[in-house]
């Protein structure tokens, strides 16, 4: 069963994305190692002894529809109260509104746990957290004192209405629209699909972020409004009331997360007898609605890459016990009585130092986006690190996201013909992380991003920037004369200049306007930075703890040579992708 790796993550928050130097400084008050200390472990405790346990019965026993009502699993109601008891929901939460306000580093470092646990269980408090920075930031005074409070605490949940049957990643296409009511309020009226937890009985209301037009909205996304609507509307004494005009339809029958109900939304359909129109507020300004959706669409992605990380982590601790305990064969390194443990076998070892290593950088890229988001609203140099956070952000979700499913794969395939049999729990944790390139963008949108929006940033030079310190990394680890390290140096080197070449080279395609040729090599591109940058990650980790160095060197001379055929992707694969492309296209 899982346990936490608390002095992995510390490691990584501390040493390898920032957080240390930023205690120092005192970039967060009075916060202090000893603090993150004791909330990392006891966070790590709830996620092994009380999340864990509860893992298989979400698996198989799923949430279930009844009527319009969804029951989640047994124990899990039990759970999320003792969770909220705790405080996590308001772990990273503004102050003014009962949160902790304690850094975004340290809220993710325990949503990897959560997610590691369960990751359907894990992904349940993820809208809300993104939905209270989405009214702290946009929301009118009223709204907040009505509803922050108690989505803070967790009383309340929150979830994120985008998707339609017709409209998925292109969101010009949404149809949902909402009427003025002449009060201050709209009715709401249309249809939402794939909506996680948007009906539940963990609480009592649920308050829903949806994205309509209203009636003389511009066409496309300039069109788009962001409402509140929540399932109970509430008094100004903050007391439950009335059922509002909005009900699950249905439940999606999954792949995996079978716990999380993803639902079927209905608005303004007359809901047992009530009069049509869901009961709705404005969040931020008219026709504004998608700059306040992707508030939270930003922390969500950093959430989502946790996810991609939490199954990985999950995926290895199952495969590494498995592979000590499964004998067959013989091996040259095995000095004990009939058949090796598989752990013994070159090729397993080979298949768990990539999971680790995949793991640990997925990792520490997103605990680097966090650090970022985190100095970017404290420090004096809030541009640089507001464009860095921005720049990390599609390689924290994607990436890690992709790393999830494949690190799954491995852990699976080291299981042998057990890893095939649910028994094992191998296979449901490879269900469980194939929906998360998918949420939140396409890993594939993720990649356009990055290429037509994220590389620009600061004129085209903070990405430079960006290798440079990664340069720096290199150079440290030569100058350590270490022997450990073997070529370690030398591929770092070659990987980051392939990274310089591959970037210039897509600017300058951005530049004179041929944007077709950036976009064929944008997925190549994001992975082909993630490894490169995950290479000194590594090395970063190694030079500060010396017994992580065999990794570093792992992952430096196995696994960092696949920059340069992505390179060759990148700069050479335009046209023949083209030309192939077309034989694809129906008339």
């Amino acid at each position: 069963m899982y346990r936490a790796p608390v002095e992995e993550i510390a490691f990584t928050l501390k040493h390898v994305a920032g957080l240390k130097p930023a205690l120092d400084a005192g970039n967060f008050g009075e916060l202090g190692e000893d603090l993150v200390d004791a909330i990392l472990a006891e966070a790590g405790r709830f996620a092994s002894e009380e999340v864990a346990p509860l893992y298989t019965v979400g698996d198989q026993h799923g949430a279930v529809l009844n009527g319009a009502a969804v029951t989640t699993p047994p124990g899990w109601k039990e759970l999320y109260r003792r969770w909220i008891g705790g405080g996590w929901n308001a772990l990273s939460a503004p102050e003014a509104y009962g949160g902790q306000a304690l850094p975004a580093m340290l809220g993710v470092a325990a949503l990897e746990m959560w997610n590691s646990a369960s990751m359907a269980f894990g992904i349940a408090p993820t809208l809300t957290m993104a939905a209270v920075e989405a009214l702290d930031k946009h929301g009118s005074k009223a709204l907040k004192v009505k509803y922050l409070e108690k989505l803070v605490s967790g009383e309340w949940m929150g979830t994120m209405n985008l998707t339609e049957p017709q409209a998925g990643s292109d969101l010009n296409a949404l149809r949902t629209r909402a009427e003025p009511a002449g009060d201050g309020t709209y009715r709401i009226f249309g249809q939402k699909i794939f909506i996680t937890y948007g009906e539940h009985d963990f609480t009592d209301n649920i308050i829903h972020l949806v994205l309509a037009r209203l009636p003389d909205a511009p066409a496309g996304t300039r069109g788009l409004s962001l409402f509140l609507v929540p399932k109970f509307l509430v008094g100004d004494d903050g007391a439950l009331g009335a059922r509002n005009d909005v009900f699950c339809s249905g439940l999606e029958h999954k792949l995996g997360i079978h716990a999380s109900p993803t639902c079927t939304m209905i608005y303004g359909d007359g809901f047992e007898g009530s009069r049509p129109g869901a009961i709705g507020w404005l969040v931020g300004e008219e026709n504004k609605g998608l700059a306040c959706m992707f508030t939270m669409m930003n922390n969500a992605r950093l959430a989502v890459g946790m996810q991609g990380v939490a199954v990985a982590e999950a995926a290895t601790q199952k495969a590494l016990a498995y592979a000590n305990d499964r004998r067959q064969g013989k091996a040259a390194s095995y000095r004990g009585a009939g058949m090796a443990p598989i752990v013994h076998h070159p090729d397993i070892q080979r298949s768990l130092l990539t999971m680790k290593a995949l793991t640990q950088i997925a990792r520490a890229i997103c605990y680097s986006c966090a650090h970022a988001i985190d100095l970017a609203s404290q420090n004096e140099d809030a541009k640089h690190w507001q464009e860095r956070a921005n720049l990390l952000t599609p390689l924290a979700k994607a990436f890690s996201t992709d790393v999830g499913v494949e690190v799954a794969s491995l852990g699976l395939q080291v299981h042998g013909g057990m890893g095939f049999i649910e028994e094992t729990g191998a296979a449901a944790l490879y269900r469980d992380a194939r929906i998360a390139p998918i949420y939140e963008g396409t890993n594939g949108i993720q990649a356009i991003d990055l290429v037509t929006r994220k590389l620009p940033l600061g004129g085209g030079r903070h990405v430079h920037g960006y290798i440079a310190e990664l340069k720096a990394v290199a150079d440290a680890a030569r100058a350590s004369n270490l022997e450990g390290f073997g070529r370690t140096a030398d591929r770092l080197d070659q990987a980051l200049d392939e990274l310089s070449q591959a970037t210039r080279f897509l600017q300058d395609l951005q530049a004179e306007g041929r944007s077709d040729e950036a976009l064929a090599g944008a997925t190549p591109y994001l992975r082909l930075i993630s490894l490169a940058a995950g290479g000194a990650y590594l090395a970063r980790g190694a030079l500060a703890d010396q017994n992580r160095i065999a990794l570093c060197r792992f992952f430096a001379e196995n696994l960092l040579g696949e920059v340069g055929a992505l390179k060759e992707r990148v700069i050479g694969g335009a046209d023949s992708l083209a030309v192939a492309g077309k034989a694809l296209i129906s008339a």
